[in-house]
């Protein structure tokens, strides 16, 4: 079976938002395809459960009420256009500072 090279949308750094849900968050790591439990790819209702064979994103998130870590297809992310910085308490441990245009360097320990 041929394999299809996949490209991810977005970088790790940059600051995106979720399609349907209301939160953001910043992108600190990629799988290039689905790399998590079945169920937790089960537990997602069917009507809105995304493929497997896509980029999936780890966020440091955040919503009006708390900070966690998400795990999120690429087709339900878009490019925030809320233009502030992430307040998650784990940003500093994997990023450096925040630029301007919405995106986090990462600190050079942890890059590969």
């Amino acid at each position: 079976m041929e394999q299809i090279k996949r490209t991810a949308k977005f970088s790790i750094g940059q600051i995106v938002a979720h399609r349907v849900f209301p939160f953001r968050g910043v992108i600190f790591d990629v799988d290039p395809t689905f790399n998590n439990t079945d169920e937790w790819w089960e537990s997602i209702p069917e009507e809105v459960r995304p493929i497997k064979d896509q980029p999936y994103y780890h966020l440091l998130a955040e919503n009006e009420d708390t900070e966690y870590v998400a795990y999120v297809s690429e087709q339900n992310l878009i490019v925030d256009t809320l233009g502030e910085p992430i307040h998650h308490p784990q940003v500093n441990e994997i990023f450096s500072s925040y630029e301007e245009g919405g995106n986090y360097k990462i600190r050079d320990f942890i890059a590969n």
